[in-house]
């Protein structure tokens, strides 16, 4: 308060007055970034301790010929390991097996979710229990929902496999067919994860303001108009993160097969990650598995960045 007396004295009441409201104004900037990093450091040292410093310890371990029990002594070999992956088939087949599995699921997930999603915004009767029952599924853990889905699948006395054996003389053995052992383990993680794209993609639709529906109406505009030039562009954004969030899950991929095929038969379901944990847990080769990890994480960002910019691309 003296200094604002001061000020008025030599510099006038209106000069003092706005370089006093100044200094205000910047001690409660100051104090409040001081509050909100006090208040985000916990988040940070999560994320520095959980997501950066292994991410950048991984890319350390891909530049060596890793040893586990001696870290000390492993050898350094630079780019040994990307070059050694490059010419691995094991890791293509692997890689065009998740490719598949991507293409299998991402599709589904995406537009059956948004059916249902839309379907069960409508006034129908039951709509509390029709949302319980999509969402269920996706309470239960991934152990779960293979063991459900092997029993359904069995080769002998399968509950699927013995209904098909009404309409066709010799079934398909699911889960020991390299044909069908992939669309198996895809249905069975559709089943399961849809929910959670059915929920995001709901809540998106009952955002969508009733009047926009009321005034095309009014216009005559079908059903059909309404969702291409209302429904789909107000539920962009929820759209793109779904399709997003199902690319990267899809290709990350690892319980169904391990538990329902084991990555078999014939290696046909064997994922890209699942090739990551042989490697490195039972091939004992952690600097190979820290470079594979290393390309999955590069695949995961460019699928993801290409998936924002061609569903974005009209904004």
């Amino acid at each position: 308060m003296l200094d604002l007396i001061a000020a008025m004295r030599t510099e006038g009441p209106r000069q003092a007055l706005n370089l006093w409201w100044q200094e205000m104004v910047d001690e409660y900037d100051r104090r409040e970034s001081a509050e909100g990093i006090l208040f985000a450091l916990p988040y940070l040292i999560a994320f520095v301790g959980f997501m950066l410093f292994p991410l950048l310890y991984g890319f350390y371990m891909s530049l060596y010929d890793w040893d586990a029990l001696n870290p000390e002594q492993s050898e350094f070999i630079g780019l040994g390991n990307y070059q050694t992956l490059v010419n691995d088939p094991r890791f293509w087949e692997a890689l065009w097996n998740t490719v598949w599995f991507v293409i299998l699921t991402v599709p589904p997930l995406v537009i059956l979710a948004l059916l249902l999603a839309l379907g069960v915004n409508r006034n129908v009767k039951g709509q509390t229990l029709l949302r319980t029952i999509f969402f269920s599924p996706y309470i239960l853990t991934v152990a779960v929902v293979s063991l459900i889905w092997v029993e359904l699948f069995a080769g002998e006395g399968g509950f699927i496999r013995y209904w098909l054996g009404f309409v066709m003389e010799d079934p398909p053995r699911f889960l020991i067919d390299p044909t069908w052992a992939m669309v198996s383990i895809a249905v069975a993680t559709v089943w399961w994860s849809i929910a959670f794209n059915f929920i995001i993609l709901l809540a998106a639709r009952q955002n969508v303001p009733d009047r926009l529906y009321e005034a095309a109406k009014l216009d005559g505009a079908s059903s059909y108009r309404m969702m291409r030039d209302i429904t789909i562009p107000q539920m962009r954004n929820p759209l793109i993160f779904v399709v997003i969030i199902t690319f990267v899950g899809s290709f990350q991929v690892f319980g169904q097969p391990y538990i329902m095929t084991d990555g078999g038969p014939r290696f046909s379901t064997h994922t890209i990650v699942m090739y990551l944990y042989t490697t490195g847990f039972a091939g004992r080769d952690f600097g190979y598995a820290a470079a594979i990890g290393y390309v999955l994480f590069l695949i995961l960002i460019t699928v993801s960045v290409v998936n924002y910019y061609v569903l974005s691309e009209n904004e």
